[in-house]
């Protein structure tokens, strides 16, 4: 999946090293776009019409001790759909997106669902 830290996510990872609050991003929408996910994203392309999921939000470790913020959760179809982007939230709806990823498009009937596993790691290199 090409996937992209985007503007705004950094412009709010950095406020919030310089104190400003920061709401958590943790929800998920997903999409029907197939445009290549670019870093001045602010939005999913095509949102479908499902409400986006408040996903669990941990850190782990990948590289050391607490690097990365992993956002789990599940989205169910509404209807008949190809789904093909995803994007991580800090509200249900409008709000920033920080996260925005498009993949091969997966078809799904009414009642089928995507568990997303999105990931932000931060490194020192």
């Amino acid at each position: 999946m090409a996937t992209k830290l985007t503007q705004t996510g950094v412009q709010k990872i950095i406020a919030n090293l310089f104190g400003t609050a920061l709401t958590a991003p943790t929800y998920l929408g997903w999409g029907t776009g197939s445009t290549a996910a670019a870093v001045t994203d602010t939005t999913l392309q095509t949102p479908s019409a499902e409400a986006r999921t408040n996903g669990t939000g941990s850190k782990i470790t990948t590289t050391f001790s607490n690097d990365t913020l992993q956002v789990v959760g599940t989205i169910t179809a509404a209807g008949g759909q190809t789904v093909s982007e995803v994007g991580l939230f800090d509200a249900s709806s409008s709000g920033n997106m920080y996260v925005h990823g498009v993949f091969t498009g997966i078809v799904l009937a009414t009642g089928d669902a995507i568990a997303f596993t999105v990931t932000i790691q931060i490194t020192t290199t």
